[in-house]
């Protein structure tokens, strides 16, 4: 696969070349006034972006508006481990008054700059902390392997390392080893228990309303995936002969999941960079420079994943056995919940990150919440318009009420932090 990849993208190099100095010359005089410039020049971008490498994006995030004042925002490394870097987003502004927040970004085929718009609107009133994820094949096979239990000593790890009192929010695929991380600490008296956690669509019981997604994982079996998806990393690579599942296999099945849909929007594109709109043609361009922006995955990692969380349900069934001990979110108490969830998800079923309610039967009811955002899919939970209008709030008002709030009457957690 990784031969017919790096051959393919060989071939098209002088096709991508061509078309990125045909698209830079007809932006220019007098080439622009040309009679159909236009659609020449839509044709050359679509034709370059289609054949155009993309690498690991950079969150962008220079700066926020904190209190009404514009400070600067410095990314830094706070712990560096073989698989993911724990990073921080340093605000120019001394807030020991604010809340840490771990945002565990999906490890699912994207770079952790696809939660860049999470962050973002969280930033004003929280020290924020989010996994970067390394990318598999970039990862020597001497730092050994990487599965769904070692992610949950890892967000074990981090959450120590962040010190008491932080908060975390999963997104999506984490929700699972996340809950299991937080069950596992309640358990043993961790210290370092957070004081919230905030699952976003995450197939905690992918037994509820099964997807499209949930169905392919169940119908097949670990054996086939194996053959079919697992590859190795080939030589000139820093993980050379590492298993993974390779990112480009990965984003043929986020687009085969709506093909349809992806067709429209290139379309669309064609037609606004044709007509000089860039306002729309920027929009699409941010998209997938983020969405065709993919890295691989340990093979143990997902092969693992699909086993228990798709498959065994081990998680919801009370058969998930982490390090010898069976995990059980009934163990949690200190740490509120909130789960968020969207009406129209086609990813995560409706209902699968509500499920994490009966399993954390600890947790008082006056510190628990959870919202289903209409209008949106599985994207809209966490980043868009609806994120950052109505969902943000929410979740930024509960995080503040967990940290006021350890023990009170029969709903105060939910009365301060006013979730629906």
């Amino acid at each position: 696969m990784y031969f017919a990849l790096e051959l393919g993208r060989a071939l098209t190099l002088p096709m991508n070349l061509w078309a990125s100095a045909t698209r830079a010359a007809l932006a220019t005089e007098p080439w622009s006034a040309l009679p159909l410039a236009g659609p020449a020049l839509a044709s050359a971008e679509l034709l370059e972006r289609a054949t155009h490498r993309y690498g690991k994006p950079a969150f962008r995030l220079s700066s926020a508006v904190v209190e009404g004042e514009t400070v600067p925002v410095r990314e830094s490394v706070v712990l560096r481990t073989p698989f993911c870097d724990l990073v921080r987003f340093e605000r120019g502004v001394a807030r020991p008054q604010d809340p840490k927040l771990l945002i565990v970004a999906p490890l699912s085929g994207h770079h952790a700059t696809l939660v860049r718009e999470t962050v973002e609107a969280m930033l004003p009133e929280h020290d924020v902390f989010v996994t970067d994820w390394v990318d598999a094949k970039l990862v020597p096979r001497r730092a050994g392997s990487f599965d769904l239990h070692d992610y949950i000593d890892l967000v074990r790890r981090l959450l120590q390392t962040m010190g008491g009192g932080a908060h975390v929010m999963a997104i999506c695929q984490p929700c699972v080893p996340v809950l299991a991380a937080v069950a596992v600490m309640a358990e043993e008296g961790d210290r370092a228990q957070p004081a919230s956690m905030t699952l976003i669509s995450g197939p905690i019981d992918a037994r509820v309303r099964p997807t499209r997604v949930d169905r392919f994982a169940r119908e097949h079996s670990l054996a086939w995936l194996e053959a079919a998806l697992v590859h190795r990393v080939p030589p000139h690579l820093a993980g050379c002969g590492r298993r993974v599942y390779p990112g480009a296999l990965q984003l043929q099945a986020f687009v085969s999941l709506d093909v349809a849909r992806h067709v429209e929007a290139h379309v669309e594109h064609f037609w606004n960079v044709a007509r000089g709109d860039q306002a729309a043609a920027e929009k699409h361009r941010r998209f997938y420079d983020e969405y065709f922006a993919v890295m691989d995955l340990p093979a143990e990692f997902y092969l693992q994943t699909v086993a228990e969380v798709f498959q065994e349900f081990s998680l919801p069934r009370g058969e998930m056995v982490h390090r010898g001990a069976v995990v059980r979110p009934s163990a949690i108490e200190r740490t509120a919940l909130l789960t968020i969830e969207g009406e129209s998800d086609d990813i995560t079923g409706l209902g699968q990150t509500e499920a994490a309610h009966a399993l954390c039967s600890g947790i008082p009811s006056s510190r628990r919440g959870h919202r289903v955002q209409g209008g949106v899919g599985h994207y809209g939970t966490f980043s868009g318009r609806r994120w950052r209008e109505e969902i943000a709030p929410t979740v930024r008002r509960f995080i503040r009420a967990s940290a006021e709030v350890r023990e009170g009457s029969s709903g105060e957690l939910l009365r301060r932090s006013k979730i629906p």
